[in-house]
Protein backbone atom coordinates (compact mmCIF):
# COMPACT_ATOMS: atom_id res chain seq x y z
CA UNK A 1 0.00 0.00 0.00
CA UNK A 2 0.67 3.65 -0.63
CA UNK A 3 2.64 5.46 2.04
CA UNK A 4 0.51 8.45 2.21
CA UNK A 5 1.45 12.37 2.73
CA UNK A 6 -0.68 15.26 3.11
CA UNK A 7 1.94 17.56 4.13
CA UNK A 8 0.69 20.19 7.20
CA UNK A 9 0.50 23.23 4.53
CA UNK A 10 -2.13 21.83 2.15
CA UNK A 11 -4.28 21.27 4.94
CA UNK A 12 -3.85 24.62 6.51
CA UNK A 13 -4.41 25.88 3.26
CA UNK A 14 -7.90 23.98 2.30
CA UNK A 15 -8.85 24.61 6.05
CA UNK A 16 -8.21 28.69 5.24
CA UNK A 17 -10.26 28.67 2.01
CA UNK A 18 -13.37 26.51 2.97
CA UNK A 19 -13.10 26.14 7.08
CA UNK A 20 -12.87 22.52 7.06
CA UNK A 21 -9.98 19.84 6.58
CA UNK A 22 -12.42 17.81 5.13
CA UNK A 23 -15.40 20.07 3.36
CA UNK A 24 -16.99 16.99 2.11
CA UNK A 25 -17.91 15.03 5.26
CA UNK A 26 -21.33 15.68 5.20
CA UNK A 27 -21.84 13.76 2.02
CA UNK A 28 -25.75 11.89 1.48
CA UNK A 29 -24.79 8.54 0.83
CA UNK A 30 -28.28 7.81 -1.27
CA UNK A 31 -26.80 10.30 -3.62
CA UNK A 32 -22.72 9.15 -3.37
CA UNK A 33 -21.30 7.08 -6.61
CA UNK A 34 -17.96 4.84 -5.87
CA UNK A 35 -15.85 5.16 -9.22
CA UNK A 36 -13.61 2.28 -10.14
CA UNK A 37 -11.50 3.18 -12.49
CA UNK A 38 -9.62 1.15 -14.63
CA UNK A 39 -9.00 -1.80 -12.20
CA UNK A 40 -8.92 -4.08 -15.08
CA UNK A 41 -6.63 -7.21 -16.02
CA UNK A 42 -4.78 -4.69 -18.25
CA UNK A 43 -3.16 -2.63 -15.75
CA UNK A 44 -2.96 -5.53 -13.04
CA UNK A 45 -1.94 -9.03 -13.89
CA UNK A 46 1.43 -9.72 -15.12
CA UNK A 47 2.31 -10.82 -18.55
CA UNK A 48 -1.00 -9.99 -19.65
CA UNK A 49 -0.70 -5.64 -19.05
CA UNK A 50 0.26 -3.31 -21.49
CA UNK A 51 0.68 -0.74 -18.48
CA UNK A 52 1.47 -2.81 -15.06
CA UNK A 53 0.82 -1.04 -11.77
CA UNK A 54 1.28 -3.58 -9.27
CA UNK A 55 0.09 -1.56 -6.46
CA UNK A 56 -3.34 -1.81 -8.13
CA UNK A 57 -3.72 -5.58 -6.66
CA UNK A 58 -3.21 -3.56 -3.24
CA UNK A 59 -6.01 -1.74 -3.39
CA UNK A 60 -8.26 -4.30 -3.89
CA UNK A 61 -9.79 -4.90 -0.92
CA UNK A 62 -10.66 -1.09 0.35
CA UNK A 63 -12.61 -0.97 -3.42
CA UNK A 64 -14.83 -3.81 -1.98
CA UNK A 65 -14.84 -2.60 0.92
CA UNK A 66 -16.26 0.69 -0.19
CA UNK A 67 -18.26 -0.61 -2.84
CA UNK A 68 -20.28 -2.29 -0.20
CA UNK A 69 -20.76 0.29 2.23
CA UNK A 70 -21.41 2.51 -0.76
CA UNK A 71 -24.78 0.21 -1.51
CA UNK A 72 -25.58 -0.87 2.04
CA UNK A 73 -25.99 3.15 2.00
CA UNK A 74 -28.09 3.69 -0.90
CA UNK A 75 -25.05 4.70 -3.33
CA UNK A 76 -24.26 3.22 -6.82
CA UNK A 77 -20.88 1.46 -7.95
CA UNK A 78 -19.79 2.20 -11.59
CA UNK A 79 -17.14 0.25 -13.03
CA UNK A 80 -14.95 2.32 -15.42
CA UNK A 81 -13.22 -0.34 -17.95
CA UNK A 82 -10.94 1.92 -20.21
CA UNK A 83 -11.29 0.76 -23.87
CA UNK A 84 -8.87 1.23 -27.09
CA UNK A 85 -10.17 3.65 -29.51
CA UNK A 86 -8.32 4.38 -32.48
CA UNK A 87 -9.49 7.65 -33.22
CA UNK A 88 -7.94 9.14 -30.16
CA UNK A 89 -4.91 10.46 -32.51
CA UNK A 90 -2.71 11.97 -29.54
CA UNK A 91 -2.63 9.45 -27.73
CA UNK A 92 -0.89 7.19 -30.70
CA UNK A 93 1.16 9.47 -32.49
CA UNK A 94 4.36 9.73 -30.49
CA UNK A 95 4.03 5.95 -29.07
CA UNK A 96 6.65 3.45 -30.03
CA UNK A 97 5.13 0.59 -32.72
CA UNK A 98 5.65 -2.49 -30.27
CA UNK A 99 3.86 -0.26 -27.68
CA UNK A 100 1.05 0.58 -29.37
CA UNK A 101 0.16 -3.03 -30.41
CA UNK A 102 0.05 -4.07 -27.17
CA UNK A 103 -2.29 -1.70 -25.57
CA UNK A 104 -4.43 -2.62 -28.46
CA UNK A 105 -4.30 -5.56 -27.39
CA UNK A 106 -4.75 -5.33 -23.42
CA UNK A 107 -7.86 -3.04 -24.12
CA UNK A 108 -9.69 -4.19 -26.69
CA UNK A 109 -13.43 -5.06 -26.00
CA UNK A 110 -13.75 -9.23 -25.15
CA UNK A 111 -9.46 -9.14 -24.69
CA UNK A 112 -8.76 -10.82 -21.01
CA UNK A 113 -7.01 -7.30 -20.26
CA UNK A 114 -10.24 -5.40 -20.81
CA UNK A 115 -11.98 -7.31 -18.13
CA UNK A 116 -11.96 -6.15 -14.81
CA UNK A 117 -10.20 -7.89 -11.92
CA UNK A 118 -11.59 -11.04 -11.16
CA UNK A 119 -10.79 -10.37 -7.11
CA UNK A 120 -13.24 -6.99 -7.53
CA UNK A 121 -16.87 -7.96 -5.96
CA UNK A 122 -19.03 -6.55 -8.80
CA UNK A 123 -22.68 -6.89 -8.44
CA UNK A 124 -26.00 -6.98 -10.90
CA UNK A 125 -26.92 -3.77 -10.46
CA UNK A 126 -23.72 -2.03 -10.55
CA UNK A 127 -22.97 0.20 -13.41
CA UNK A 128 -20.31 -0.70 -15.96
CA UNK A 129 -19.21 2.12 -18.30
CA UNK A 130 -16.56 1.92 -21.25
CA UNK A 131 -14.26 5.06 -21.81
CA UNK A 132 -12.22 6.49 -24.61
CA UNK A 133 -10.23 8.72 -22.87
CA UNK A 134 -8.25 9.19 -19.83
CA UNK A 135 -11.24 10.88 -17.81
CA UNK A 136 -14.37 8.90 -17.47
CA UNK A 137 -15.79 12.19 -17.12
CA UNK A 138 -15.07 13.90 -20.52
CA UNK A 139 -18.20 14.07 -22.78
CA UNK A 140 -16.25 12.31 -25.43
CA UNK A 141 -15.24 9.91 -23.34
CA UNK A 142 -17.88 8.33 -21.57
CA UNK A 143 -21.61 8.82 -20.55
CA UNK A 144 -21.05 7.96 -17.13
CA UNK A 145 -22.02 11.95 -16.04
CA UNK A 146 -25.17 11.38 -17.58
CA UNK A 147 -25.93 8.07 -16.27
CA UNK A 148 -24.80 9.26 -12.65
CA UNK A 149 -27.36 12.34 -13.27
CA UNK A 150 -29.96 10.17 -14.10
CA UNK A 151 -29.41 8.02 -10.94
CA UNK A 152 -29.68 11.32 -8.80
CA UNK A 153 -26.01 11.16 -7.59
CA UNK A 154 -24.16 14.49 -7.37
CA UNK A 155 -21.05 12.83 -5.00
CA UNK A 156 -18.18 10.53 -6.86
CA UNK A 157 -15.92 8.68 -4.75
CA UNK A 158 -12.78 7.92 -7.50
CA UNK A 159 -10.83 5.15 -7.03
CA UNK A 160 -8.72 2.91 -9.31
CA UNK A 161 -5.46 3.01 -11.43
CA UNK A 162 -2.99 4.90 -11.99
CA UNK A 163 -3.40 7.78 -9.30
CA UNK A 164 -1.90 10.89 -11.78
CA UNK A 165 -3.31 9.25 -15.15
CA UNK A 166 -6.67 8.21 -15.59
CA UNK A 167 -8.28 8.67 -11.38
CA UNK A 168 -7.30 12.63 -11.22
CA UNK A 169 -8.29 13.64 -14.64
CA UNK A 170 -11.51 11.64 -14.23
CA UNK A 171 -11.67 13.98 -10.79
CA UNK A 172 -10.84 17.16 -12.11
CA UNK A 173 -13.58 16.69 -14.70
CA UNK A 174 -16.05 15.12 -12.59
CA UNK A 175 -15.74 18.35 -10.29
CA UNK A 176 -15.50 20.87 -13.09
CA UNK A 177 -19.16 19.02 -13.82
CA UNK A 178 -20.21 19.82 -10.45
CA UNK A 179 -19.82 16.52 -8.82
CA UNK A 180 -18.64 16.74 -5.51
CA UNK A 181 -15.38 14.52 -5.91
CA UNK A 182 -13.50 12.88 -3.39
CA UNK A 183 -10.25 10.89 -3.88
CA UNK A 184 -10.03 7.46 -2.00
CA UNK A 185 -6.10 7.93 -0.53
CA UNK A 186 -5.85 4.19 -0.07
CA UNK A 187 -7.98 3.38 -2.87
CA UNK A 188 -5.68 4.36 -5.48
CA UNK A 189 -2.72 3.07 -7.11
CA UNK A 190 0.15 5.02 -8.73
CA UNK A 191 4.01 3.43 -9.91
CA UNK A 192 5.14 5.24 -6.72
CA UNK A 193 4.31 6.53 -3.74
CA UNK A 194 5.96 10.36 -5.17
CA UNK A 195 3.40 10.27 -7.86
CA UNK A 196 0.48 9.27 -6.06
CA UNK A 197 0.93 11.85 -2.94
CA UNK A 198 1.70 14.61 -5.74
CA UNK A 199 -1.71 14.05 -7.06
CA UNK A 200 -3.36 13.52 -4.35
CA UNK A 201 -1.86 16.63 -2.76
CA UNK A 202 -2.80 18.70 -5.82
CA UNK A 203 -6.35 17.79 -5.94
CA UNK A 204 -6.88 18.16 -2.89
CA UNK A 205 -5.68 21.66 -2.28
CA UNK A 206 -7.90 23.03 -5.57
CA UNK A 207 -10.12 20.54 -6.51
CA UNK A 208 -12.17 18.53 -4.20
CA UNK A 209 -11.64 16.06 -0.94
CA UNK A 210 -9.27 13.54 0.24
CA UNK A 211 -10.25 10.67 2.45
CA UNK A 212 -9.12 7.28 3.23
CA UNK A 213 -11.61 3.92 2.97
CA UNK A 214 -12.07 3.85 7.05
CA UNK A 215 -12.97 7.81 7.30
CA UNK A 216 -15.17 7.30 4.04
CA UNK A 217 -17.26 4.42 5.52
CA UNK A 218 -17.64 6.38 8.56
CA UNK A 219 -19.43 9.17 6.69
CA UNK A 220 -21.84 6.98 4.73
CA UNK A 221 -22.85 5.03 7.59
CA UNK A 222 -23.30 7.81 10.19
CA UNK A 223 -24.51 10.39 7.33
CA UNK A 224 -27.17 7.13 6.58
CA UNK A 225 -28.05 6.71 9.91
CA UNK A 226 -30.19 10.19 10.64
CA UNK A 227 -32.00 9.71 6.82
CA UNK A 228 -33.00 5.90 7.95
CA UNK A 229 -34.07 7.19 11.29
CA UNK A 230 -36.87 9.53 9.59
CA UNK A 231 -37.69 7.15 7.01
Amino acid sequence: MHKVDIPKWAVDRVIERRGTAHPYADLDPARTALIVVDLQNGFMVDDVAHALCPMAVEVVPNVNRLAAAVRRTGGRVAWIKNTHYPAWITMYAKMRPEKIAKRIESMSEGSTGHQVYPELEMKPEDMVVQKWRFSAFLPESSDLAVRLRAAGCDTVLITGTVTNICCESSARDAMMMNFHTIMVSDGNAALSDEEHNASLVNFYVTFGDVMDTDFLIGCLERNAAPREAAA
